[in-house]
Parts: C-alpha cells; structure tokens; sequence
C-alpha cells in the first residue's frame, strides 16, 4: 500500500521511496533532503516565521508577512523535535504582539467595538520584522488563530517553574472575558481558510484547546473560573452538534468536509479516536487527489489555471466578502490540492499506530509519509527543486506547484513526519 498510486513530482526523490524503512533509511532520506535544502526555514531576527519563501516574483502573495496561525504549527514542529529554543522565542514574541493589543482585546470585550466588525479585531497577520499591523484592511476575525496561540503559549510553559511577568499574566486571563464577548462557540468567523464567515468546528475546536490549556496553567479566580467553565462547556455543546462536519448552517456556509479538521486530532487532541478516525476516513474518501489533499469541495483558491484568471493583486487578497465572484471559475473536481495534510495524516496514523500497535495503522503512515514525499518538487518546479509546496493546481491541464513555494507550514509538518516515523521505528517496528 505504501507505493500503490502515489504521484511523485521529483524523480531523485522517486528512487529514494520505499514500501517500508528501517531507521536508518529515514535518516539518511532526511540527511540527504537536508543538503537539498528541502528544510531550510528562514526565521526573522524576532524569531517569527514568514508563512513562505518569497521572491521578487511572488512577493505579491503578502506571503513574507506573518501569520499567528502558521507560525504556532511551525513553531510546534520545532519543540517537537528538541528545538525548544526556538519555540520558546517564538512564543514570546507573539506575546509581545498580542501584549500590544490590548486596546482592541477591550474594546471588544467593553463592546466599545461589536464583535460583527471583523476587520478591528486582533490582528492575526502583520507584519512580522516590526509587529505593525497591516496597510490594507484585512479579515482578523480568526478565532482558530488565537486559539493556536493561546495552546501553543501555554502547552509551552506549563512545565516552567518561573513565575511570569504581570503583563503576560494579564494578557493570557484577557482571552477569557475576549471569548466570552464574541460567543465563540456561535461567532461567524473567517477560521483557518480566511473565507466566508460561518460557525465552524476548527475555530471552536481550536478555541476550545486553548482555553484548557490556560486551566491546566494559570491559576484563576473564582470567577474566571466560573467563565471558563461556561465557555468549555459552550465550545463541547457546539462541537457535538457540528462534528463531524466543518460548518452546520444552510448554504452557502454549510460544509460537511473540511480538511481543517484534521488538526483538532493533531496537534490539538481535541477530539475522542472514535470521532479522530471518522474525520481522517471522510477527508480522505472524499478530499484526497493524486498530488495533494483538497482543502474542501468547491474550493476555487488556487483552481485550474488561476494566474490567468487573476492578478496578482488579486489571486491572494482578501475575498471573503466576494467569494461567489472566485467560486465562478471553478469546475468542480479542479480544486487545487494541499500538500500540508499528507504528512499531517502520517504523524496522526503514526501516533494511533504507537497507541494500538495496529499494523494498518503503521502501512496508513507510510502510506501517506511517501506521498508526502511524492509532493516535494522536481527541477521544472518554477521557485525551484526539492521543495515543499503549499499545492499543486491545473495550469495548462498540468498540476504545477503554487507561487508559495515552498510553504513553510508544509514543511513543517514533513519534518514532523520524519520524526514521528523515527519515533516508531525506535521501538523496532
């Protein structure tokens, strides 16, 4: 099962797959990767991640700006793998950024600004060399943003035994009374894809993973703590009734399949295995392709021959107020294919696999951990070879890699799917 179908783009890489690995295999696969230059990340002096590796050609794409969302997972990857220096400065330097909001955090909670203006909540993306917020109007009602940064802060300093500075303290406890002015768990937001806004199970889940993690952490007050529990039980309530679709609401908002999913299995570990399984097994039934993994059905991002249909100005800005104008161009089954969720999926199966010894379990992440590796990109690559794409789309009935490449995102998790493997080939699989 590991090779059966598996589209590979680079043909080096191709005579590198194999059906199983011993260790190491994989580490030599990943010693060898390295001198390609397939794990180079570039890092600001502030220690944040631009969300890809942008050029003169495709900084258009606003790409070299930072997002909350990305880099959490970037920096989560890091930690994973024993660079907890890294991740620790990441951490506090996106605590600065939300320290210098503290204005727009009050306001809504004061409801000086309503929840329904989503262009004055908290930013979420700025510009990440000077923490300044963005020249031009964007979306920031993202919940599943500030719910990474909250878990992410937290799941980081929970083992600390240093006391924090007051402002860190009070900047943390003003997500609580935040969360509870917006209703999150019935709050119409933008959520990881930056779209139409509707009430989906990703931000909530999201949300939901922070505000445990800041229990498990913080100390509150009495009654802190009796928001809190409001808001848990508010955020468990909802993710019932949704899960284990992505959004309930009539159309156009509905949406029964949502790759986004993915993550309250991992990292958030928000979700029972029963319901983990059920997700994995519909995503991958009905948003998997040949090159990649479809973020949803009916996703016009990045559809078949996009930069002729639209600028550069265009192709990546803000359309969540006009998506019926995109979704136009769409022939349905042409969806752009995500290159993030195949190793996602084989540190999720990993993970099952070191938890239930299933054996299917372990040929489902070398399954998808090769066609991770089938995604990397081949010398016709325009941005260049052995690179990890944000996705592949049809342009001239071929799939081509996007200008965001390579996506750092996605290399993290291609990284983290090399760690997991060699976490289970430890144990002599």
């Amino acid at each position: 099962m590991a090779l059966d179908g598996i589209a590979v783009h680079n043909q080096q890489v191709r005579q590198r797959l194999r059906p199983t690995y011993s260790l190491a295999e994989v580490q030599a696969l990943r010693q060898w990767l390295q001198t390609k230059g397939t794990f180079e990340v570039p890092q600001l002096d502030n220690g944040l991640f631009p969300a890809a590796v942008v050029t003169e050609q495709t900084r258009y794409t606003g790409y070299d700006c930072v997002w909350v969302r990305d880099t959490a997972h970037i920096a989560y990857s890091h930690g994973q793998q024993g660079d907890e220096a890294t991740a620790y400065r990441v951490a506090d330097t996106l605590m600065t950024h939300f320290m210098k909001q503290k204005s727009r955090f009050e306001a809504v909670i004061d409801g000086r600004i309503s929840p329904d203006n989503h262009y004055e909540r908290p930013p979420v993306k700025f510009i990440g060399t000077t923490l300044e917020e963005l020249p031009q109007p964007w979306p920031q009602a993202q919940n599943d943003a500030l719910g990474y940064f909250l878990w992410f802060y937290c799941h980081l300093y929970q083992q600390q035994l240093t006391s924090l500075a007051p402002e860190v303290i009070a900047t943390l406890r003003r997500f609580i009374p935040y969360f509870q002015a917006i209703r999150y768990w019935q709050d119409e937001d933008h959520g990881h894809w930056e779209e139409t806004p509707k009430i989906q199970a990703s931000s909530i889940g999201a949300v939901l993973a922070g505000l445990q993690a800041l229990y498990r952490w913080l100390p509150l007050s009495a009654s802190e703590r009796v928001t809190w529990k409001h808001l848990i039980q508010q955020g468990e309530q909802a993710l019932q009734i949704i899960l284990p679709a992505e959004c309930r609401q009539p159309p156009p908002q509905y949406r029964r399949y949502d790759a986004a999913l993915l993550f309250l299995i991992y990292p958030l570990s928000i979700v029972n295995r029963a319901m983990g399984r059920r997700i994995v097994a519909e995503v991958c039934e009905n948003l998997q392709g040949a090159h990649g993994i479809r973020r949803y059905l009916g996703d016009s991002f990045w559809c078949a021959d996009y930069k002729t249909k639209f600028s550069p100005e265009q192709r990546t800005g803000d359309f969540s107020q006009t998506m019926a104008q995109r979704d136009a161009w769409l022939t349905p089954g042409e969806e752009a294919q995500w290159c993030l969720f195949d190793p996602l999926l084989s540190v999720i199966f990993g993970r099952w696999f070191q938890a239930t010894g299933n054996l299917q379990d372990y040929q489902r992440q070398l399954y998808h951990f090769n066609r991770a590796l089938g995604q990397i990109t081949a010398d016709t690559c325009e941005q260049g070879s052995y690179k990890c794409p944000e996705l592949y789309y049809l342009q001239d009935g071929h799939y081509v890699s996007s200008d965001a490449t390579p996506l750092l995102w996605t290399q993290a998790y291609v990284a983290l799917a090399f760690w997991q493997l060699e976490q289970n080939l430890h144990h002599d699989v």
